[in-house]
């Protein structure tokens, strides 16, 4: 029988997930929302489409050099007052790109907008760690995933409207305001889950023992080539339907969507699929996916085989496939830090989105006009990422299956006078 207490519980809990979900949503929403807008950006401000791409490479680097420093605050001061000021600051670069006169200025704001945006991604994968460990980490990371998806599916479709009647300036007014409504929504909801003893080390020692730790250090190397590979597809991806495949820009976001859609439904089967098989068994097995499907995209891009639904078929179930890969990874990578959720969240995503900002530059540095870029990055990104997860995870014997499953915790929620 349901008590009213559980019941209140449960609720409690869905509704933080919910929030953790929309805060972590940041970073693909301001990602992808002006996806369509890309050529039309190269024309508006008299630019090249390879200089418009480093509007992705820049933010990408925003989010990783935001991370760095967000790990050692959130430890140090808690987890909702670093989030404050990053919102604040992704608010003001927001509104920066929308008045962006050329486009070096609007690379520049782009970087300012993702180091505020960093924060969003790093809390809440700490708070997870504060509450959960395990498969029951792997779990909670795929239901955020599931409204995180969200935002690939929409962002796009959203953009291309505000893009057909406003243009591509209201784009960023609009993610400015829902940088505004988020803020709100943080201070009001988001409770403080620091445990009280974090935050003596300084940053460099937290990091040199986090990249002595094979446990970390493979899995987080093998999702952020993975991710890399995600957005080298992410870069490329409107250039190749838009102006190479002639899709209305109003239509590109359904291109992008159905992949999100399928993203999404991989990540809610892991939620199943992690209650009977190892979480690095389970990694290991997403990146092989993505390996055999990235190579297939370079084929296809290669040889032209069905044309726009050659490369629409087998970018779906690339991304598709990614949907293992991020819970997954993170869960692994996170297990053993509690101590230094922050730090090791942080670094988790620094190092993914620095081979975001490396894979994004490369597919903008060589863009020829054809899908290859694009294609050969990612199956390059997907090779790296199995090797890292072939060496770099060690073998060893983890109760996954009916042993974990039993391990249901509760979120332990701490109050916001036990942050330092």
């Amino acid at each position: 029988m349901t008590t009213p207490s559980t019941k209140s519980t449960e609720k409690g809990t869905l509704g933080l997930e919910l929030l953790l979900g929309t805060l972590t949503a940041f970073a693909p929403l301001s990602i992808d929302m002006y996806l369509p807008a890309l050529p039309r950006i190269a024309e508006d401000l008299q630019s090249t489409a390879p200089a418009i791409q480093l509007t992705l490479a820049s933010c990408f680097a925003g989010l990783a050099l935001g991370q760095l420093f967000t790990g050692p605050l959130i430890d140090r001061f808690g987890r909702t007052r670093p989030l404050y000021a990053g919102l604040a600051l992704y608010i003001l670069g927001s509104l920066g790109c929308a008045l962006a006169p050329s486009a070096s200025m609007l690379v520049a704001m782009r970087f300012v907008q993702a180091l505020g945006g960093s924060v969003a991604l790093v809390v809440p994968r700490a708070v997870v760690r504060d509450l959960w460990s395990g498969a029951n980490a792997a779990r909670t990371m795929s239901r955020l995933m599931l409204v995180m998806g969200v935002a690939p599916i929409l962002a796009p479709l959203l953009g291309g409207l505000v893009l057909q009647y406003s243009g591509w300036r209201a784009i960023f007014v609009v993610l400015a305001a829902v940088g505004a409504v988020a803020l709100a929504c943080v201070l009001k909801s988001l409770p403080e889950t620091a445990p009280p003893h974090v935050g003596s080390q300084s940053m460099l020692s937290r990091m040199g023992a986090l990249m002595k730790d094979p446990d970390f250090v493979g899995p987080a190397l093998a999702g952020g080539f993975a991710q890399a590979g995600m957005f080298a597809y992410i870069a490329g991806s409107p250039f190749v339907f838009i102006s190479l495949y002639g899709i209305p820009e109003e239509h590109f976001g359904w291109f992008f969507g159905v992949n999100a859609m399928g993203l999404i439904a991989v990540a809610q089967l892991n939620r199943k699929l992690v209650t009977h098989l190892p979480l690095h068994r389970l990694l290991r097995l997403a990146l092989s996916l993505c390996v055999v499907t990235a190579v297939a995209v370079l084929a296809v891009a290669w040889t032209g085989f069905m044309g726009l639904w050659g490369i629409a078929v087998t970018l779906f179930f690339f991304v598709s496939a990614m949907g293992l890969v991020g819970p997954n990874a993170a869960a692994i990578a996170l297990e053993r830090h509690a101590a230094r959720a922050g730090m090791a969240s942080a670094a988790l995503g620094a190092l993914q989105f620095t081979a975001a900002a490396g894979a994004s530059w490369a597919v903008s540095t060589f863009n020829n006009g054809t899908a290859m870029p694009m294609a050969g990055v990612m199956a390059a990104m997907a090779l790296l990422a199995w090797l890292a997860a072939f060496f770099g995870l060690r073998a060893r014997t983890r109760q996954q299956g009916a042993g974990e499953g039993a391990q249901t915790h509760g979120p332990r929620i701490v109050s916001s006078s036990s942050a330092p």
